[in-house]
């Protein structure tokens, strides 16, 4: 480590105790926190027939199955080991989508479709063709649609990948989070490297190229060492893009995470020193840092985007996606529309109850205000770019940038501790401010209660 980057670092860890506050992690603004049952199937629906019909829109399917709990897990999933279960989901998907179409103004183009959960390769070939079957009914789905799946590498098989590239599968998400195989232990995720070296040569075998792996920091009995031999061990698989995601250890929602002990995950100090070092050895590799926990290649689509500008930030999280309109499917599935935002029952029995029904599984949601909208594409530059022109925001919505002006003042102590660089209307994340940029994207929420706040920590 050179001596700049040591300094930062250190000075880095003396800043924790100010700035590592709990601050949500804006893959929308408002944030879940907001979402109300004043949006119900009926705005929801009304929402979806005001779209235009020459605007290219963005798919998500949840798939809430799996075949193992894995305690660290924040989404929304349960374990599943009857495939009939899985498949009468698939079909209340399919109608779904059916009830969805019959709203829209039309059949919109796909640019990207995105199967989340969970786990999506549990889907037999067969639940793959019908969910794409009514995808393909209900909207343009083509060559130019960017297909992405999140997979589990110890349950990909060789016919699944095969069958998923039939269907237009061309990126794909590997699960990793670590290697160690006493963090795997007790975060109950048994799969050695070679487990995910097969999936990704499987995934390659059938003709995908464009893959990602997500890891995590912060893991109970997890060291730097194992982080960093993570990070080497993938790295050897050449993949386009890593995502390195701070666990968050959130019990009060979701229970499983009680079986982890405490005591035996890592404190503020020993979670810098972990993402920092990966940072570092991610970079001394060629890999571009995209935010605050993505790192990408150069010739990757996303590397490519974050030197355009065109980097922006949805439900999935970074992406290099630039519809305004991203439509939810399953349960507990997140709409962002240009009105605003709605998501279907979380519960997945109360999901597949309307769906059966024929309703809407809308459950509840927030309608944007223009302060919203203003404030939010704020958020969004800083989480991607880490800089923002207020003014240029301001004139793009149509307000005053001294609606701002208090959110500003707020910044004033990061300014003075070197996090954030001010130059007129310009606000810029310094490289010592990286890790604390969600603390700074804070100040300009107008809805958050620091008192009250129950998300997760910055680092």
């Amino acid at each position: 480590m050179n001596t700049l980057a040591l300094a930062r670092r250190r000075r880095q860890a003396e800043l924790l105790p100010i700035y590592d506050t709990r601050a949500p992690r804006y893959t929308s603004y408002p944030t879940a926190a907001q979402f109300t049952a004043a949006v119900g199937p009926q705005t929801h629906g009304m929402w979806l027939s005001q779209l235009s019909a020459s605007e290219p829109v963005s798919i998500y399917a949840h798939i809430p199955f799996c075949a193992r709990l894995c305690w660290y897990c924040g989404c929304n999933t349960r374990v599943v080991h009857r495939h009939d279960s899985i498949s009468d989901y698939v079909g209340l998907l399919v109608h779904e989508i059916e009830l969805t179409r019959a709203r829209l103004p039309g059949r919109l183009t796909a640019r990207a479709v995105h199967l989340g959960g969970g786990t999506p390769n549990m889907l037999s070939a067969d639940d793959l063709a019908r969910l794409f079957a009514a995808l393909h009914e209900a909207f343009q789905v083509d060559e130019q649609t960017e297909i992405a799946a999140e997979l589990d590498p110890a349950q990909l098989t060789a016919e699944w990948a095969v069958a998923a590239v039939a269907q237009g599968l061309s990126r794909a998400s590997l699960g990793v989070q670590d290697l160690s195989p006493a963090v795997q232990a007790a975060v109950n995720r048994h799969e050695p490297f070679e487990v995910v070296a097969l999936a990704a040569g499987r995934l390659r075998a059938a003709g995908i190229e464009a893959l990602n792996f997500d890891l995590m920091y912060g893991l109970p009995l997890q060291t730097t060492a194992d982080v960093i031999n993570t990070v080497d061990q993938v790295l050897t698989l050449r993949p386009g893009r890593i995502a390195l995601f701070g666990y968050a250890h959130v019990p009060w929602m979701k229970s499983h995470q009680r079986l982890i002990a405490e005591d035996a995950l890592p404190g503020p100090a020993e979670r810098l020193e972990q993402s920092q070092s990966a940072a570092e050895r991610l970079a001394a590799e060629g890999y571009l840092a995209v935010g605050i926990d993505h790192y990408a290649r150069s010739d990757d689509s996303m590397g490519q985007a974050l030197a355009d500008g065109a980097l922006r930030r949805n439900f999935q999280g970074y992406t290099t996606d630039p519809s305004r309109t991203l439509i939810g499917f399953g349960a507990s599935a997140i709409s962002q529309l240009p009105q605003g935002l709605s998501q279907n029952q979380t519960s997945e029995l109360a999901w597949r109850e309307s769906v059966s029904q024929g309703r809407l599984a809308t459950a509840r949601g927030v309608a944007l205000s223009d302060d919203d909208r203003f404030r939010g594409e704020v958020i969004e530059r800083l989480m991607c770019d880490l800089s923002v022109d207020l003014a240029e925001v301001a004139v793009r919505h149509g307000r005053d940038v001294g609606e701002l002006a208090d959110a500003v003042a707020r910044l004033g102590g990061m300014t003075v501790d070197g996090l954030v660089e001010r130059s007129g209307e310009q606000i810029r994340i310094t490289e010592l401010g990286r890790p604390f940029v969600r603390s700074a994207c804070a100040e300009f929420d107008a809805y958050l209660n620091r008192a009250a706040a129950r998300h997760s920590q910055v680092v």
